[in-house]
């Protein structure tokens, strides 16, 4: 093993979470901050502890990605991912997936498989039953909450807007032992958006962004806003300058709020293992392990921690 500690810090998206679903947004994180922690532990890279996180998450209904993604206008889900490799800025991303399980695959398939990037819609169906991943129906990614709040949405005195609150991208950012970066964020989008809106999180520089030169990302919020000031690339920007994790991260936030009145959230781990999950909406889930000890919150101030093999035993029991 190298001489860097590993860290891995994931969120499950910013914005506002409700009392009902706090308990399993808090659970959701710290079993995917486990399981990639797990992988780093065993001398896995960055980019597989990523990978590994944001797969549980997407797996995890309580989630906007994969299981449990927001429907578009049409009543169908459609997802956006991307994955990044800091070592050598490779990147693979899809948009607008319908039916399959787990977009971050497909998005590392993309990076490792293809000469692109981004792969979109038909092509990257095309591409999936290509690699043999299996289809999903639909239905099965759609849970009862989703098609609630599409049909919510759907009636004329409805605002939408004020649903987005929840958003709920989910992401990751590791280091390994090595000292490569890597970052990985996935999303089912805006609930009841136009077919065919990709958002931030296929973007690179937008949705997330790795660099072992300085460190990586991945972002959470509303997507337009995000997008318009390349929020994850800002973050770095901020910290080749020589700022923190957490005042790069503030910094950036700030800007987008004041300059295009947008709200949202990071996770940042720079290329000297130090992290921060900072976010500008009400709440927004996020965990990290570094040092064998576990950390995670949900509100604005809010750090639980405990010890790394004592949140692992009590998630064996859980299985």
């Amino acid at each position: 093993l190298g001489s860097m500690k590993p860290v891995i810090v994931v969120h499950g998206g910013a914005g506002r979470i409700f009392k009902e679903r706090e308990e399993g947004c808090r659970a959701g994180v710290v079993r995917a901050a486990l399981q990639g922690y797990t992988v780093l532990k065993q001398g896995g890279s960055a980019i597989d502890a990523v990978e590994e996180a944001v797969r549980s998450m997407e797996d995890d209904p309580h989630f906007n990605a994969g299981c449990g993604s927001v429907l578009n206008e049409k009543g169908e889900v459609e997802m956006d991912a991307i994955i990044m490799d800091g070592k050598n800025l490779n990147s693979g991303a899809v948009s607008a997936v319908k039916c399959i399980a787990n977009p971050i695959k497909l998005a590392r398939l993309v990076m490792e498989k293809t000469k692109h990037m981004l792969l979109t819609d038909h092509g990257a169906h095309l591409f999936a039953q290509t690699m043999g991943i299996p289809e999903v129906p639909g239905e099965k990614l759609i849970t009862q909450r989703s098609r609630e709040r599409w049909k919510k949405n759907l009636e004329p005195d409805s605002n939408p807007e004020e649903f987005q609150k929840d958003l709920g991208t989910v992401g990751a950012v590791a280091i390994d032992s090595e000292g490569n970066v890597a970052c990985a964020t996935s999303t089912g989008g805006l609930s009841n958006k136009l077919i065919g809106r990709v958002g931030d999180t296929a973007c690179i520089g937008s949705g997330g962004y790795a660099d072992n030169h300085s460190g990586a990302t991945s972002t959470t919020g509303h997507g337009e806003s995000i997008m318009k000031v390349v929020l994850a690339r800002l973050i770095l920007y901020h910290m080749e300058q020589g700022m923190s994790p957490e005042v790069a991260a503030d910094t950036a936030l700030d800007y987008m709020k004041t300059r295009v009145g947008g709200l949202g959230g990071v996770i940042v781990v720079n290329k000297a293992g130090e992290w921060a999950a900072r976010f500008s909406t009400k709440q927004m889930s996020w965990a990290t392990v570094e040092d064998d000890n576990l950390h995670y919150g949900i509100y604005a101030g809010e750090k639980y921690t405990k010890p790394v093999d004592e949140a692992l035993a009590s998630e064996r029991e859980g299985l």
